[in-house]
């Protein structure tokens, strides 16, 4: 016959354990006093055994403590540790059962450390006000018309599970804590006021579980992504070095996560220049070069944060930035290849040497391809920007202003386009050396620009919409055009009123100067039949500028008409 197998113990209930332990902490802390070997670190002892003695005391007075799941294994935790304690104890009591002094030492330092955990996990949990409520294993999600209140509860909760549970409920924790940001717009503010972001940021760590790693990268992503607060309270917290290091070892999935942290992180510039001390600029670079789609569209989004730094722009250049830009501009996705151009333009923008830089990889041509092909109104704008800036190169500036095609084009933006594009177009038509042959073609789009002239926004688009117009209207058959168009002039005229105070006067005024410039008796005529001159003579009483000229024109041409025809008379 086979034995009869002894069961094994049952680990006792959690009420069990609690009593168990008031009782062990009342025997230890008055035993302890007698001891006189090792007497400096039994003081420690005694002091994280007293602190002990209050915070179970604490637990057992609150209403809902034998509910709460993260206290059992904590409980069952501290109960070994305090029996540890107890046999060191009689150990030192009793000369017969001396062990070594070195060894001893070290179990000693070991108890303390234990129960300093221990300690701060329970007085964790006391803080966080869960015991003093009812919750289940894992606490039902606040919805949309939750208080503020029942939320901050929830994210207590939530990270209490994340700083003392284990692997299972660190995890359920993180899933939590996911959910809600991805579905609560609200809850990243309460997260960052009253979770603990600086442990949530130490599971970035690469010796942290990639169970847990995995997803807390993913909840800073989504953090960082939420707003002002959010985003300042992970970067105080030092998230920027950790998430460089996953961009370097991760898996594919973890990369584009913490690079779209860092994306967000740098989009603030009181935290961009901190890319350079943590070593950043070559790996973003490299994971442009080797990564994913998504990855290498946040980590160029992040080197465009970050070039607006001037010690980083040169950085950016002596670590080969420039070719690996230009070649996204080509081979990047749609989203990647904007932010790519709106990078180049920043760069562009800031001297001479860049301009250089970016044309000796054929920067122009590459950006002129992309835009002759660019479906995506938003790349197509960070494109025309970043041509915008190699304009201010003489090579580019004749390139452009050659190309009928590109200046075509931009005419056709200035019709079709959003706003911005109209405006960045109309500053290209003011700023270029276009032939009057190509500004014949551009006759079409006068009416778009007269248009821009009464836009209040963007700043400037006034003043870039009749300079690029008063250019159009230098070949006498644009002039001629002109003043046929009658919504045109109806316009014109309604701006040179001088009630009118949305348009600076002496854009309009500089309009109809250009108009006169060839003393047509025709245009002169429309402009006069259409009301221009009364208005222009009390622009010129008010000293507007270039008022007094455009009516001694006006004038001017009607009086030779009157002296002509009493001569002929």
């Amino acid at each position: 016959m086979h034995p009869a197998t002894v069961p094994p113990p049952q680990p006792p209930s959690t009420p069990e354990t609690l009593e168990i332990i008031t009782h062990l902490l009342s025997d230890l802390l008055p035993s302890t006093l007698s001891i006189t070997c090792f007497a400096a670190r039994w003081q420690v002892l005694r002091s994280k055994l007293a602190s002990l003695k209050s915070t179970i005391s604490e637990i057992s007075d609150s209403p809902h403590w034998s509910e709460n799941p993260l206290l059992p294994p904590l409980l069952h935790a501290l109960l070994s540790t305090l029996r540890r304690t107890e046999t060191l104890r009689r150990h030192c009591s009793d000369a017969s059962l001396s062990r070594g002094k070195l060894l001893m030492q070290s179990d000693l330092d070991m108890a303390a450390g234990w129960l300093s955990k221990q300690s701060n996990d329970l007085e964790l949990l006391l803080r966080s006000g869960v015991l003093h409520q009812s919750t289940a294993i894992v606490l039902s999600r606040p919805n949309p018309t939750s208080s503020k209140e029942e939320l901050a509860f929830f994210v207590k909760d939530l990270f209490t599970r994340l700083q003392i549970g284990g692997l299972e409920f660190k995890r359920k924790a993180l899933d939590s804590l996911i959910h809600l940001l991805s579905t609560d717009d609200k809850s990243a503010a309460v997260v960052a006021r009253e979770g603990n972001v600086g442990f949530l940021i130490s599971l970035l760590d690469l010796n942290a579980h990639d169970s847990v790693r995995e997803p807390a990268v993913h909840a800073v992503s989504l953090l960082v992504s939420a707003g002002d607060s959010p985003r300042k309270s992970v970067f105080e917290e030092g998230a920027l070095g950790p998430l460089l290091r996953m961009i370097e070892s991760s898996s594919a999935p973890v990369k584009e996560k913490a690079a779209m942290a860092v994306e967000f992180i740098t989009a603030d510039p009181d935290n961009a220049w901190a890319i350079s001390a943590y070593g950043g600029v070559p790996i973003l670079i490299e994971l442009c070069k080797s990564g994913s789609l998504a990855a290498q569209s946040h980590a160029v989004g992040a080197i465009r944060n970050i070039s607006t730094v001037e010690d980083i722009r040169v950085a950016l250049s002596e670590e080969g930035a420039i070719p690996v830009l230009m070649e996204l501009l080509v081979s990047g996705n749609a989203v990647a290849q904007g932010k790519a151009a709106n990078c180049i333009s920043i760069l562009a923008s800031n001297g001479e040497h860049f301009r250089n830089l970016l044309l000796q990889e054929k920067g122009l041509q590459k950006l002129l391809n992309l835009f002759h092909d660019c479906p995506n109104s938003d790349t197509l704008e960070h494109v025309l920007r970043a041509i915008y800036s190699l304009s201010a190169s003489n090579s580019s500036y004749r390139v452009l202003s050659g190309s009928t095609m590109f200046i075509v084009q931009l005419s056709d933006l200035l019709k079709h386009g959003n706003i911005r594009l109209q405006h960045l177009s109309a500053s290209l038509l003011a700023k270029l050396s276009i032939s009057d042959s190509t500004k014949n073609v551009l006759a079409s789009c006068m009416g778009s620009l007269v248009k821009l002239m009464e836009s209040v926004k963007p700043d400037g688009i006034q003043e870039v919409g009749a300079k690029a117009l008063v250019s159009l209207l230098s070949v006498k058959s644009n002039r001629k055009e002109f003043v046929k168009d009658e919504k045109s002039l109806i316009r014109l005229v309604q701006m040179l009123d001088p009630k009118n105070e949305v348009v600076s006067k002496k854009f309009p005024v500089a309009v109809v100067a250009a108009i006169m410039a060839g003393g047509s008796q025709g245009c002169r005529k429309k402009l006069v039949g259409a009301g221009v001159y009364g208005h222009l003579q009390r622009l010129a009483e008010m000293d507007v500028a270039g008022a007094k000229k455009a009516v001694q024109r006006i004038s001017g041409n009607r009086l030779t008409s009157i002296f002509s025809r009493t001569w002929r008379e």
